[in-house]
This record gives structure tokens, sequence and C-alpha cells, in this order.
């Protein structure tokens, strides 16, 4: 399993004194070094931590995977056709969200990802659809000629009981079970952290996992580098 490590706090702090520092890119690298097989961000149309500079610079600087995590609609479109980060993942946006909560409606918008899709594809870019875990979603995925899925672990994460969160668990599984079997690569990401990862890196089809906050949390007290290796050291003992 490999980790992808999302940038995106490093962008929110800087931004809030409006200065250059802490540059999300140095971040970037740090966590590289540090042993995160790719580095994610999120461009968001109102450009709240990750600007269109950052994406770009993400792109000539970093020597992993940079998957940019991006809304569906012509403007951002536009801006990965031109940056050509290895993965876009299409994800649903709010503006007054804090953060992404929940997958795509892929059946409502099947039309329209269809056509970002192609378009991603037409610039060589893999792309994954941000899905909650219910299997119709995986076979339009297919259907759609996405490359991959990630799961939404958003709902296993903030489960308070056990039977909920073994659920939440066992729903996962499947749908990764099932995208394999069908074709698809396999992600999972969002409130995942250094304690409920570990039936997560059990699941041997996910191929890879997404975590911003709670390493960006954990360097706050022992350092990006350490925060990383930490997570990353988790995840190889599967």
């Amino acid at each position: 399993m490999k980790l992808t490590v999302n940038i995106d706090h490093i962008a929110t702090l800087r931004n809030a004194r409006g200065e250059f520092e802490p540059d999300p890119v140095h971040a970037a690298l740090i966590a590289e070094k540090s042993g995160a097989d790719g580095i994610v961000c999120h461009l968001r149309e109102d450009r709240r931590h990750i600007k269109d500079h950052d994406v770009f610079k993400l792109r000539e600087s970093i020597s992993t995977k940079l998957d940019l995590e991006m809304a569906a609609v012509p403007n951002i479109i536009k801006i990965a056709r031109k940056a050509k980060p290895d993965l876009a993942t299409l994800v649903p946006e709010r503006r007054k969200e804090l953060t992404t909560e929940g997958g795509l409606d892929l059946q409502k918008n099947k039309s329209s990802l269809k056509k970002t899709i192609d378009l991603l594809h037409e610039k060589e870019i893999l792309v994954s659809l941000f899905i909650d875990p219910v299997k119709s979603n995986v076979e339009i995925a297919k259907e759609i000629n996405a490359d991959m899925i990630e799961i939404h672990t958003g709902k296993y994460a903030e489960a308070k009981s056990k039977k909920e969160k073994l659920k939440q668990l066992n729903l996962i599984r499947d749908i990764a079970k099932y995208g394999k079997e069908i074709g698809l690569g396999v992600n999972a990401g969002h409130g995942l952290n250094y304690i409920n990862i570990f039936p997560i890196i059990r699941i041997k089809e996910i191929d890879e996992v997404s975590i911003g906050y709670a390493i960006i949390v954990r360097a706050v007290y022992i350092g990006l580098e350490n925060a990383v290796k930490e997570m990353k050291n988790i995840i190889k003992r599967k």
C-alpha cells in the first residue's frame, strides 16, 4: 500500500497571514524525502488554500506522483489540462464546507463527469473518482472510463460506535474488492489518522491511502519529516 500526503493545510497556514511561508512545495519535498509515494493538493474554486501557481510549481518540483483533487468545472479542468498532474481526483465541492463531505453523485452527474474524464485523458492524465462505498458507484465509474476510484472513508473515520465502525469498514472492504474485480485502481482517503488506519491497511485491494490533516497535525508536535515517516512505517507493517 502506498501513501500520498495532502499538503493543503500547509497552504491554509500560509494564506492565514498572506505571506509566502510555510511553502507547500517545500513541505511536499520534505514529505517525499520522508517516504511519501505521492503528493495531493486540492485546487478549490475559491482558492482557499492551494493557488494556481502552487499546482504548477509542484508539477515542476516533485519527483513522485502529483494527485490534483478538483471539481469537474471548466476553469479547473483548463488548469489541470495545462499542469498535467499524474492523476486528477474528481471530487464534489461546496463553497461552505470545511472539507469534502462525501462522494460524487455519479448517477446525477454521469454525463458531465464522462466529458471531464475524456478531456483529462486527452492530456494523458489518469482520473480517479471520489465515491461513497456503494456498488453502483463503482459500476458507473467503470462505465464512464475512470481509471480508479478513491473510496470516501469519512463515515468510517467518524463512526461513534464499534458496530457502526465495523459496518463502514466492511462496506469499504467490499467496494475495494469489487473495484479490483472489475479492473479499477482503488485508493482510499478522508479522516484517516494514526489509529484508524490499521484496519484499512489490512484491506489488500486498496492500493493507496491519501492522508493530510492527521499528518500535518502530528507535524506540529514532532516535525513534518517525522510525521510522514511514522505514517509510512505504519502502512509498511501490513
